[in-house]
C-alpha cells in the first residue's frame, strides 16, 4: 500500500485551544487536553484514499502498543469514552475532518501523530506532526478534575498570583509572576520530565505512570530543587546568608526568568532559592501541565527532623538561643497544594494533596515532599503515604523548650508550647489578591478537644515504642509576652515591652536575660545584636512592663534581607530552676515602593511606568538598580539603574512598557541599593484591547 497523498493540515489551533482552554500557550504546537475531542482537516493531493484512516500518537523514545505510549485506532462512527478514538465528521472530494479524543486517563506529555490508509499493519505511515496533550480540569473523568469554574481559573489558569511572608505578627505579602503560559515554559516542563531522575532510571515505567498527577507531581516536586553538582534539578537551595555565585533569594519576583536561566545554560543549576521560590516554580510548571495548584504560606512552621512530631529548642543558661542542625520552627514556610484523586487511598481522601519543592528531607532517598493529602493531615493519619507525618509536624507539632548545660551536658524542660506551631496558613483569594486563611483546612482549632485527640492519636502512630503516654505541658511560675506597639521599620530604633506576670498568690523574684538576635527566616542564629540582665520582683498577682529598645546601630551591621529579628527573655526564680521563655520574632518593615501606571494600558500600544522611591534614612543611598517585570507586559525582565539619593529624598525611575494581551495583568517591581535590599511592589493593570 502507498502513503497518503497530503497536502495539507489544518490543526484548526484557534478553534480547538479556545475549546481546551490552551489558547494562552506561545507556541506553534497544537496543545490540547485529555478526554476532550479535538478537529483535524486533511487534505489530499486528488482524492482521498478510499479505505478507512488509522491514526497512530507516539510518546517517548521508543514508543510500546502495550504499554499505550504508542496506540493506532482506525476512524469510527461514534467516539468512544476510555480509549484513543477517531471520527470522520465531514469530507468532500480530496479532505477530510475527523474528531479524535484521548481517553480521560491517557499519558500527558508530547505525541507524534502520524495517519496510514486502511488498518493493515504493513500500511507505511505518514507523520502529521506533534501535539501536547496536558491534564483536563474541565473534564469529570479525570484524576484533576475541580467542580467549581472560579477555582479553575484561579489555580490553572491565572498566571499571577501572591505569596505571604513574614511572621505571625506581621504578614507581608509579595506578588509572584508563575507565567505558566509565557514562549518556552511549556517545553522546559516537558523537559524536566526527560530530565527527571525517575525517566533516566526507568523511562518505560515512568512514561506509563505519566497519566498519574500523584506521579507527575512526586517527580516534578524533585526536579525544581537541585542539591548537588552532579544532579540536573533547577534550583539550588541556600540559607546561609551569603550568595555569592548567584542571587540573592529575595532577588526573584517570578518563575518565568528562573525555568528560562535553567535552560538557556543547558540545564544547569539556577542559584539561589528559599521556599517561597521553590514554592512559586512548582506551581508554575503544575498549571502548565493542568494540574490545579496553589501556593500556601504557613507560620512559625515545624521542622521535625526525627518525625516524633515535636520539636525540641534549646539555650543555655545566659538566655542565648543555641543553634541546632536539626528541629526547628521556621517563622514561615512555603509549599504547594495541587488538587487531584487519590484512588491509591480512597476518596475520602481526594482534594488538595500538599507537595514541597524545598529541599528539607528525603522520601524514598530523594529530597521531596507529598503528595500528602489534606484530609489525611487534618485527621491525623499520619501512617499514609505520602510524608504525612512531616507535614503534619509543620502544622501541628509542639514546641518543646528546654535549657542546657554547656558544662555538664545535662538538659531540663522548660516549656511544652502547644497552639504556636501552624498559625495563619495562607494563600491568595480566588478572583481577588487579598489573603485567605486555611489553617482550618490543616487541624482542628487549637486547644479544642479535637484537636488534641488528633494529635494525640497522630503522636501514638509515630511513637510506638514510647514507654508511656504523651507527657503533659508544663507551666511556668511567671507568664510573660512580648508587646510590639507599632511595626518595626528598617532604619529605626525598635521599641518593644516585655510584660511579666506572677500568677500566683506568693510574691516572686527572678533574675531576667534577655538577647536579641538577627535571624534568617529559617530561626537560624545569624549575630547576637542586644544583651541585657535585671532582677524582678513580683508582688502576687502583679503584671510589670519592662521597655526595650534596640537602637539601628545595633542591627544594621547584621540585619540580613528577611528583616527578622529573635528576641528572648529566660527567667530563673530566686531559688529555683529556669522556667519561663518568652520568645518573639521581630519583622522589619522596609519602606515602601510605589509603581504608577500612567495612562490607560492597551494591547500594542507603549503606556509610561513611574516606580517611586523615598529614602527614609538620614544618610545618603546609593548602587540604585530597579528590576521589572511582567507576563504579557514586558518580554523580558527589565533592569534599570537610578541615581543615589540623599537623605530623605525621593527618587523616580520612568520606562514604557508595550502589552502583548488584554485583561487583567500583574507588574512586578523589586528596588535595591547599597542599604536597602529587594524592596517589592506590584501593581495590577486592566489592559484595553
Amino acid at each position: 500500500m502507498t502513503a497518503v497523498n497530503l497536502t495539507g493540515i489544518d490543526w484548526k489551533w484557534k478553534e480547538n485551544t479556545r475549546a481546551h482552554h490552551t489558547h494562552q500557550f506561545r507556541t506553534k504546537e497544537l496543545v490540547v487536553r485529555r478526554g476532550e475531542p479535538w478537529t483535524l482537516t486533511l487534505t489530499f493531493r486528488k482524492t482521498k484514499p478510499s479505505d478507512s484512516l488509522t491514526f497512530i500518537v507516539e510518546t517517548g523514545a521508543t514508543p510500546v502498543l502495550q504499554a499505550q505510549t504508542r496506540v493506532a485506532f482506525t476512524t469510527t462512527q461514534a467516539l468512544q469514552y476510555g480509549t484513543w478514538c477517531a471520527v470522520q465528521t465531514s469530507s468532500d472530494a480530496n479532505s477530510v475532518t475527523v474528531s479524535i479524543s484521548s481517553p480521560a486517563n491517557a499519558i500527558i506529555g508530547r505525541y507524534n501523530l502520524s495517519v496510514r490508509a486502511g488498518s493493515g499493519s504493513s500500511a507505511p505511515d505518514t507523520s502529521l506532526g506533534t501535539l501536547v496533550l496536558l491534564f483536563n480540569p474541565w473534564l469529570t473523568g479525570d484524576d484533576v478534575f475541580m467542580p467549581n469554574s472560579a477555582e479553575r481559573e484561579e489555580y490553572v489558569l491565572s498566571e499571577s498570583g501572591l505569596i505571604f511572608m513574614g511572621s505571625p505578627y506581621y504578614i507581608s505579602r509579595i506578588g509572584w509572576n508563575f507565567g505558566q503560559f509565557q514562549a518556552g515554559i511549556l517545553d522546559i516542563c516537558l523537559a524536566m520530565l526527560d530530565l527527571s531522575k525517575s525517566f533516566r532510571k526507568d523511562a518505560h515505567r515512568d512514561l506509563t505512570r505519566r497519566n498519574d498527577p500523584k506521579h507527575v507531581g512526586r517527580v516534578m516536586s524533585v526536579m525544581v530543587n537541585n542539591i548537588s553538582d552532579y544532579d540536573i534539578g533547577v534550583l539550588r537551595g541556600n540559607w546561609s546568608g551569603n550568595y555569592r555565585g548567584g542571587e540573592n533569594p529575595t532577588f526573584w519576583t517570578g518563575s518565568v526568568d528562573i525555568l528560562r536561566r535553567w535552560k538557556a545554560s543547558g540545564y544547569n543549576v539556577v542559584k539561589y532559592g528559599q521556599c517561597w521560590v521553590f514554592a512559586g516554580v512548582l506551581n508554575t510548571v503544575l498549571r502548565c501541565l493542568g494540574m490545579p495548584a496553589r501556593v500556601i504560606t504557613n507560620f512559625n512552621s515545624a521542622h521535625d527532623t526525627d518525625r516524633n512530631l515535636t520539636v525540641d529548642v534549646y539555650y543555655d543558661e545566659s538566655g542565648n538561643p543555641l543553634g541546632r542542625d536539626d528541629d526547628s520552627v521556621w517563622n514561615y514556610h512555603a509549599w504547594n497544594e495541587s488538587w487531584f484523586v487519590r484512588s491509591d487511598l480512597g476518596s475520602a481522601y481526594s482534594g488538595w494533596q500538599i507537595l514541597d519543592a524545598t529541599p528539607q528531607e528525603r522520601s524514598a532517598g530523594l529530597f521531596r515532599c507529598g503528595p500528602a493529602s489534606l484530609v489525611a493531615i487534618k485527621e491525623g493519619d499520619v501512617d499514609l503515604k505520602y510524608d504525612c507525618p512531616f507535614v503534619f509536624a509543620e502544622v501541628n507539632a509542639d514546641c518543646v523548650s528546654w535549657t542546657h548545660n554547656m558544662f555538664t551536658g545535662g538538659k531540663k524542660r522548660l516549656y511544652t508550647e502547644t497552639k504556636s506551631v501552624g498559625q495563619f496558613t495562607s494563600t491568595k483569594a480566588v478572583g481577588r489578591y487579598a489573603r485567605v486563611d486555611v489553617t482550618d483546612n490543616y487541624k482542628y482549632p487549637e486547644g479544642s478537644a479535637e484537636e488534641r485527640k488528633v494529635f494525640e492519636k497522630a503522636w501514638s502512630k509515630m511513637n510506638k515504642n514510647a514507654p508511656a503516654a504523651y507527657p503533659l505541658p508544663l507551666k511556668p511560675s511567671i507568664l510573660g509576652k512580648f508587646k510590639v506597639e507599632n511595626t518595626p521599620e528598617v532604619g529605626k530604633d525598635i521599641h518593644v515591652a516585655l510584660i511579666l506576670t506572677n500568677p500566683t498568690s506568693e510574691p516572686k523574684t527572678a533574675e531576667v536575660y534577655m538577647t536579641a538576635w538577627t535571624i534568617v527566616y529559617t530561626g537560624k542564629l545569624i549575630q547576637k545584636i542586644w544583651k541585657n540582665t535585671q532582677s524582678v520582683t513580683l508582688n502576687p498577682k502583679e503584671e510589670k512592663t519592662f521597655p526595650v529598645k534596640i537602637t539601628y546601630e545595633d542591627y544594621q551591621q547584621h540585619l540580613t534581607t528577611d528583616n527578622m529579628i529573635h528576641i528572648t527573655a529566660l527567667c530563673r526564680p530566686q531559688g529555683g530552676d529556669w522556667d519561663t521563655l518568652v520568645e518573639r520574632n521581630l519583622m522589619l518593615e522596609n519602606p515602601s515602593l510605589t509603581v504608577k501606571v500612567l495612562g490607560q494600558a492597551k494591547v500594542n500600544e507603549a503606556v509610561q511606568v513611574e516606580v517611586l522611591f523615598t529614602n527614609p534614612l538620614a544618610e545618603s543611598i546609593k548602587d540604585c538598580v530597579l528590576h521589572v517585570e511582567g507576563s504579557d507586559l514586558l518580554v523580558e525582565k527589565l533592569k534599570l539603574d537610578g541615581r543615589p539619593l540623599e537623605a530623605k529624598q525621593q527618587g523616580a525611575i520612568q520606562f514604557a512598557l508595550t502589552p502583548s494581551k488584554a485583561g487583567t495583568k500583574q507588574l512586578l517591581a523589586n528596588f535595591s541599593c547599597d542599604k536597602f535590599q529587594h524592596v517589592k511592589a506590584f501593581e495590577i493593570l486592566d489592559v484595553a484591547h
